[in-house]
């Protein structure tokens, strides 16, 4: 009898962390590294996030919560989406966990059987399709293309549903492209799901407030009313708020959805840090003006990286509506050698091969579900990024 749960043969380690935790150990080996693989603002969390925390702690707000989370950050949540989703939600609809990825796992071992489908767009953030496969659920990856800028179209969705469709795990804007949905375009989306009843969307918006110029973020429930009774939207407060290590994720949708979510959290982690969710009341009650700050500073960040690498040689970069990720390709420069002799024969070898060369650690395209190209994370500082990509033009230049 094997030790292990066969379960965990079908997942695969995370590619984003494995490349971070190679860029510290090659940082702790002496090398000059610019670390572009994480997803995580390098901003500072604002200080009446952290004073709320500190003042939780002094009033001794340190023991456990009820499962679901504390009261004031459940009517918190409830406030979010009446105010900036037109969406009303009970306070017994909503859900806090540690985490987004949390709330996703949550959903999915509450509902996913064997031989249940799954639709996931690709390309998908990494965790998407091996939290199915830990579920025993099956994947249907519906490929979207850069001709339609990674976004995926009503024919693309129709194509990947079948009579065991459970769920469409939807994330806009998208990690790791960046692309993020009009209004037009969820609508579209939205009549093939009207049609077919039994599939439920997992709606993922952790990065709503990270759109840039004219976009105007909206979420598959609040454009399509039908589609609320099937429909759990998930955000949190990490990329938005700096809040990565804070852990706290929400969701809203269905009762009968959150209860059962409930109660898989109750035996696994039950009610998130007690001090992380005051932090979050503060974060979704207080001042708003940091999101302003933060995505004026984004939309110059991607704009210098987008400029730059479509100035390299061989690689073609999208400019993203949202998010803090490009998602260039790489295929003209497949088959091409390094002045060190190697052959760059996928995505994986470019970024090993960049990694090895100019000591910039980005994470390979196919990681993601789609290739050849590679994403580069624009959440760090300008010069930094202006280096790496700087490093990245001299990189491509050597390639023959």
């Amino acid at each position: 009898m094997a030790f292990l749960s066969d379960s965990l043969a079908r997942v695969k380690p995370s590619a984003t962390i494995a490349v971070t935790q190679k860029a510290r150990d090659l940082k702790a080996a002496g090398r000059n590294i610019i670390a572009l693989a994480s997803g995580q603002p390098d901003f500072d969390t604002p200080d009446n996030i952290k004073r709320a925390a500190f003042d939780a702690i002094t009033r001794g707000e340190t023991k456990y919560t009820a499962v679901a989370g504390i009261t004031e950050l459940r009517e918190a949540v409830v406030g979010k989406f009446k105010r900036e989703n037109q969406l009303d939600y009970t306070v017994a609809q909503t859900i806090v966990s540690s985490g987004g990825k949390q709330v996703i796992a949550n959903a999915l071992m509450a509902t996913v059987n064997p031989g249940d489908e799954v639709i996931v767009p690709a390309p998908y953030w990494v965790s998407y399709p091996e939290l199915v496969a830990l579920c025993g659920g099956s994947v249907v990856f519906a490929n979207t293309s850069r001709a339609n800028n990674y976004k995926l179209t009503a024919a693309e969705l129709e194509a990947a549903i079948t009579p065991r469709t459970k769920w469409l795990l939807f994330n806009s804007p998208c990690n790791p492209t960046g692309a993020a949905y009009t209004r037009e375009e969820l609508q579209s989306l939205a009549a093939v799901l009207v049609r077919n009843p039994h599939v439920w969307i997992l709606s993922d918006d952790i990065y709503e407030h990270l759109t840039y110029g004219d976009f105007k973020f909206a979420t598959p429930a609040q454009i399509a009313p039908e589609l609320y009774e099937r429909t759990l939207t998930m955000n949190g407060v990490s990329k938005a708020y700096a809040m990565t290590g804070w852990r706290i994720g929400y969701a809203a949708g269905p009762l009968q959805l959150i209860k059962a979510m409930e109660k898989v959290q109750g035996q696994t982690t039950s009610g998130a840090s007690s001090v992380s969710q005051w932090a979050a009341v503060e974060a979704l009650t207080g001042p708003q003006d940091y999101l302003d700050m933060s995505r004026k500073v984004f939309q110059e960040r991607r704009d210098l990286v987008v400029g730059m690498l479509n100035d390299a040689q061989g690689l073609d970069c999208p400019v993203p509506d949202g998010a803090f990720y490009v998602f260039p390709s790489c295929r003209n420069l497949i088959g091409k050698r390094t002045e060190s002799g190697g052959v760059i024969l996928t995505d994986e070898d470019f970024v090993s091969a960049l990694l090895e060369a100019e000591g910039v650690a980005l994470v390979h395209g196919s990681a993601f579900g789609q290739g050849p190209n590679f994403r580069l994370s624009y959440a760090a500082a300008t010069e930094e990024l202006r280096e790496a990509c700087t490093r990245v033009q001299r990189f491509c230049s050597t390639l023959r």
